[in-house]
């Protein structure tokens, strides 16, 4: 059997580039995505009030949502690659953006809530199927610079969308309005999405083109390393305080003023933006040894956040959204180093379903420890964070020993 020629200097370049554009295109694809649904997360809670809702009622459509956003990306992961359906899966679930600005519409909290949960929803069928087509791309420029770039150009968004709103009170129209306006991000998402579909109809091969791609295992199922990065991704975020917790406490405690507090949140949106790229750039040249600083950098929110200086409290938020950068960059590209190709939908869908479970897990159990002892909620963030590093230290031991 004739072994394949290799690809030239020049067809290498040329797969470089297009990758790259690729790269750029799904990451403003996201940008308009999180213009859309973040600027509607950011007023859900008081819009599902003025429609009657009750404090009860928001906490449980939150926690709803997001719960099915996580979970239920395990199943759409493993449909993905099982059907290769990766680009129609993308599609449907960036179609369900279309809920938000149909939120204009809803007179009743009950329609509202169902809008929500159609959203959260949507971003659990689109998820692992974008990261594995995402993934591909990568392979070219660099794991970490890869979704380095398309983190921050999603975090761009993140930081737009609320700001909409906040014009739309400025200018004294109303939330309907607001949600109007989204109609605009919502449909430009769907249009650069299909333009990105017809450019790179087939993006694997944007990964196998050299040949046949490095398989990290022979088997059917993924690799032992994977389940203990995936330990490893339990343990060090379920030790991450969420903002809305560190929010709270600044607002209770009078350390930051409710006008500040929206702004210091898109501080950490910038940061993270910030950090994607530095990060991202980091994890090519060291490679996995990059994820320490996870533990590292989370272990002073607590201490930070939880105080009464209004200074140790932006450093905290700093630090809140480097850590999110370093969440929503390698600890992604990492996933697609560690797994072989065929599995890697399934391989995202499971660690996102880790991931939020671990988010679940925590917050709820640091939101109680806050309500008896903030000195236990620390406690708990240490322990998490100190625990997690054998667990890291343990994927190293496996990657260097081969027995994957």
């Amino acid at each position: 059997m004739k072994s394949q020629p290799k690809p030239s200097y020049a067809d290498n370049q040329k797969q470089k580039k297009m990758a790259f554009q690729f790269i750029i295109l799904l990451g403003i694809v996201s940008l308009f995505g999180d213009i859309t649904y973040e600027g509607a997360r950011s007023i859900i809670g008081p819009y599902l009030a003025v429609l009657g809702a009750s404090a009860g009622i928001v906490g449980l459509v939150a926690g709803l949502g997001e719960f099915i956003g996580y979970a239920l990306r395990l199943v759409t992961g493993y449909l993905a690659d099982r059907t290769k359906a990766y680009w129609p899966l993308t599609i449907i679930g960036y179609g369900s953006l279309l809920s938000v600005p149909l939120l204009a519409f809803a007179g009743y909290w009950q329609l509202a809530a169902l809008l929500i949960i159609l959203e959260r929803m949507g971003k659990a069928i689109r998820t692992p199927a974008r990261d594995a087509i995402l993934s591909h791309a990568t392979k070219q420029v660099g794991r970490g610079w890869g979704f380095g770039i398309h983190e921050a150009l999603d975090q761009v968004g993140a930081i737009i969308g609320p700001l909409i709103f906040s014009a739309a009170f400025l200018l004294e129209v109303g939330y309907r309005e607001g949600f109007t306006v989204l109609w605009i991000p919502a449909l430009l998402t769907l249009a650069i999405l299909m333009v990105a579909r017809i450019k790179v109809p087939s993006p694997e091969k944007l990964e196998t083109s050299g040949g046949k791609p490095k398989q990290n295992i022979g088997k059917s199922t993924l690799p032992r390393v994977f389940w203990l990065y995936t330990l490893f991704t339990f343990l060090s975020v379920a030790g991450f305080t969420n903002f809305q917790l560190i929010s709270y406490h600044f607002k209770v405690q009078s350390v930051v003023s409710d006008i500040q507090i929206p702004i210091f949140y898109a501080i950490a949106m910038g940061v993270d933006a910030l950090m994607a790229l530095i990060i991202g750039k980091t994890y090519d040249k060291i490679g996995l040894i990059s994820l320490i600083t996870i533990p590292l950098l989370t272990l002073p929110v607590p201490l930070l956040a939880f105080s009464h200086s209004y200074y140790l409290a932006v450093i905290s938020v700093i630090l809140w959204g480097a850590v999110m950068g370093i969440h929503e960059t390698i600890m992604r590209a990492a996933i697609a180093d560690l797994t072989p190709i065929e599995h890697r939908g399934f391989a995202y869908g499971m660690f996102n379903t880790a991931y939020g479970a671990s988010w679940f897990f925590g917050s709820t159990l640091m939101g109680v420890l806050y309500d008896l002892s903030i000195s236990y909620l620390i406690l708990f963030v240490v322990v998490m964070e100190v625990i997690s590093v054998p667990a890291f230290f343990l994927v190293k031991r496996v990657l260097l020993t081969g027995k994957q």
